[in-house]
């Protein structure tokens, strides 16, 4: 009786999906939480700014995701290192609009691809959101590419998708994106795509 508990049990242990982890960083006020709940509820939701975190389930592409958002405020950052470990993705959420403060979204860009978590972990990718894409001031993908520094990152893959995280549009494709480079469904070797005009 035990010998068939035990292969029922490695059976659907076997057969189970599984959940790649995103974590969702970037300066308070880049839309971050809102992103969460459009993908997780598929509508937006009335947000606050976020003290600690927020995590919830997202499927898409049939692809099973453990979605977590990180508060952006300056006391908060120095935490997010320890939600790191064992990412699969790394999602920089980025106000196109904020112009003033495009240089400190580099500056949390570039600590996060050097923690340790992050360095160590060469498959994790990252996806970065050009956020607020509706408003008529927001830096192109080509602007934020350049700004962001983006084209010195050599060693793992990155993409920047447009995006309005209000109306959903562009999220589903950059969350496509991290589906096909999680599950290896991507190019191989590294890519440095920029998604949306």
């Amino acid at each position: 009786m035990g010998q068939i508990f035990s292969a029922l049990m490695s059976y659907f242990s076997a057969n189970q999906e599984k959940e790649y982890k995103i974590v969702i960083v970037g300066l308070d006020n880049a839309g971050k939480t809102t992103t969460l709940y459009k993908l997780h509820l598929g509508e937006v939701v009335q947000t606050q700014p976020t003290i600690g975190s927020n995590v919830e389930a997202v499927v898409h592409d049939n692809v099973s995701f453990e979605v977590w958002d990180l508060g952006g405020q300056s006391s908060l950052r120095n935490a997010w290192q320890s939600y790191y470990k064992s990412s699969d993705a790394m999602v920089l959420m980025v106000d196109s609009t904020d112009r003033g403060r495009m240089n400190l979204s580099k500056q949390e860009l570039f600590k996060m691809l050097d923690a340790d978590e992050v360095k160590n972990n060469p498959q994790c990718c990252v996806l970065v959101f050009a956020n607020k894409q509706d408003l008529p001031d927001a830096m192109t993908v080509v602007e934020l590419t350049e700004t962001l520094g983006l084209d010195t990152i050599a060693n793992r893959d990155w993409h920047v998708q447009a995006c309005c995280a209000l109306s959903g549009m562009g999220l589903n494709e950059g969350l496509s994106w991290i589906a096909a480079k999680v599950t290896g469904g991507g190019a191989d070797g590294i890519s440095t795509f920029i998604g949306g005009s």
